[in-house]
């Protein structure tokens, strides 16, 4: 059989995804929207081979085992379904940015192991169906398939829910600027919090919002309104963290360093600095400006204890080939 190379970026919602209306094929609950983060990326190799007795999983130079294992054993048994394929696979996959800590490492390797995979296997799929298998082993995997800035359809069906590029990386020159308070591997992860959503009383009208937050956002990015544009973003984030944090039971990622940042981000914009603020389900704050402003934003966040170090991501395109034999 053959092997084959992806690389994959991870992406930050704008207008998160949060709880699912299927669990066992990760069709959203809501539509959400994103950016792919470039200079940060999954690299993952895939190797089928006919005379493996199982699946083996390498990451970050680590043999794995047990549930992490597993999860990409599940996945590639989705995949063989969709190849037919009965090949065991060898996948080898590192990241040059913290995994498990809310900055979507997962939809990265997801992504990356998606197309590595059908590429192995000589197939060629569209990017829309690529979009929805790599949806299967990590929901915001497919947003980081397709460049640029990202929609994913909520729909009630497989083919229904895919994601799409809406504007080219070029169209607006956000930067993402990481400001990291822990690189820990987080407790509890998203796949469980996602299971625990529908327990909270402010789901449904987290949910019920969200197509008029989308459209704002895509409004707001459209016309490049940067104050529009952080209104709802925060808003959004901090709708899904109280969903989070009135679950049973409850998941808490904010972290005193998440809350002193939101504080100082506001603070920036409130004297003219064009940037937000937006978390994933991590305690790291992702604090979206635009890029002439990004030099003030890294400086301040500096001065700041609580930072561990920071990184920089520009928008991103989608995920690459980069090799294959």
């Amino acid at each position: 059989m053959q092997q084959a190379t992806a690389r994959a970026h991870p992406n930050i919602a704008f207008i998160k995804y949060w709880g699912n209306r299927n669990a066992a094929l990760r069709l959203p609950a809501n539509s959400s929207l994103s950016m792919n983060l470039d200079g940060l990326f999954a690299e993952t190799t895939v190797n089928w081979n006919d005379r493996q007795p199982a699946d083996t999983f390498v990451l970050n130079g680590s043999e794995q085992s047990g549930a992490s294992l597993t999860r990409v054993s599940t996945h590639l048994d989705h995949l063989r379904k969709r190849l037919r394929l009965s090949a065991r696979a060898h996948v080898e996959s590192a990241n040059n940015f913290p995994t498990g800590a809310g900055v979507a490492s997962s939809a990265a390797a997801f992504a990356a192991l998606t197309v590595a995979a059908v590429a192995a296997a000589g197939s060629q799929l569209d990017e829309r169906e690529l979009t929805t298998l790599a949806r299967l082993g990590s929901g915001s995997a497919a947003r980081s398939v397709p460049a640029g800035y990202v929609e994913w359809h909520a729909a009630d069906t497989h083919e229904g829910s895919y994601a799409e590029s809406i504007f080219p990386p070029s169209h607006w020159n956000l930067v993402d600027v990481i400001a990291v308070v822990s690189s820990a591997h987080k407790a509890r992860g998203s796949t469980e919090g996602h299971g625990a959503a529908d327990t909270s009383d402010l789901q449904a009208a987290r949910v019920a919002g969200v197509a008029g937050r989308l459209e704002a956002c895509k409004n707001a990015i459209r016309d490049r309104d940067f104050e529009a544009f952080a209104q709802v973003v925060e808003h959004d984030s901090n709708l899904m963290h109280a969903v989070m944090m009135t679950s049973q039971p409850p998941l808490f990622y904010w972290k005193p360093a998440s809350l002193a940042l939101m504080e100082r981000i506001r603070d920036l914009r409130a004297d003219g600095v064009r940037v937000c603020y937006t978390l994933d389900a991590g305690p790291n704050v992702h604090c979206i400006c635009v890029r002439d402003d990004a030099s003030h934003v890294i400086g301040a966040l500096a001065d700041m204890s609580e930072v561990m170090e920071t990184l920089t991501a520009p928008v991103g395109g989608g995920v690459q080939i980069i090799a294959g034999t």
